[in-house]
């Protein structure tokens, strides 16, 4: 649950991030309901996918050596990190030849990993993260460490609430390899470009969030993943 602001980590405890804390704290059972939700829909999720997912483990493991899952650590609900639990999609040692985001046909990503990548099927596995209370199906999507050192005071904000699944921003750029495929420096470019537009839409969501508008934003992710939402 929402923490009170007295009990916020210092450097969140700034006028930027204060009218986004009293929007959501009048909400808390509107909260409530997220957690409630979020544990029983990610168990029922794991039993029914429990077949696919070692299936799509089996792949993997026949596609490219190397381990079934990629941990990356990310930063979750007030600036807590965790390592987060997703299908590897690319070469083993990914993060040693390339950028924490991925661009267009990059050439890590494996023939197994093309197919999962398309379906967002890779991010099963963050079913276990919604269990462990590290992410909710909706939020920001959880950044890697280095990004979040360059955070703007108001982006803090969206440490309100845990990293999600999925998320407006996440629907708006889905094809955030594709944008950042020409790119000559891909982190500055992320930075200085695509996450303070993504973080617009972050933080309009915090201010604006309610249960029902998260239930929205699943079902619109479903359409988008299947190529049939127009935003």
């Amino acid at each position: 649950m929402l923490r009170k602001w007295d009990e916020l980590p210092a450097y969140m405890k700034t006028p930027e991030v204060r009218p986004y804390w009293e929007s959501l704290n009048q909400k808390r059972g509107q909260l409530l309901c997220k957690r409630v939700f979020d544990y029983a829909a990610a168990s029922a999720f794991l039993v029914v996918l429990a077949l696919p997912m070692a299936g799509i483990a089996l792949w993997i493991k026949l596609d490219s050596s190397g381990p079934v899952f990629y941990r990356q650590e990310r930063v979750t609900t007030y600036g807590r990190h965790f390592y987060i639990h997703k299908f590897r999609t690319m070469v083993s040692n990914a993060e040693r030849l390339g950028t924490a985001v991925t661009v267009g046909d990059d050439a890590r990503i494996t023939r197994a990993g093309k197919k999962l990548r398309r379906f967002r099927l890779d991010e099963f596995p963050q079913l276990l993260d919604v269990l462990q209370g590290n992410m909710s199906f909706v939020g920001t999507r959880p950044e890697a460490v280095k990004y979040v050192e360059q955070y703007q005071p108001a982006y803090y904000a969206t440490l309100l609430l845990p990293a999600g699944i999925t998320s407006e921003a996440s629907i708006r750029y889905k094809d955030e390899d594709k944008l950042l495929k020409d790119a000559e420096n891909v982190d500055r470019v992320y930075v200085e470009e695509i996450l303070p537009d993504k973080m617009r839409w972050n933080l309009q969501s915090v201010r604006d969030f309610s249960f029902g508008r998260e239930l929205m934003t699943m079902l619109r992710t479903a359409f988008a993943v299947l190529g049939k939402d127009d935003q």
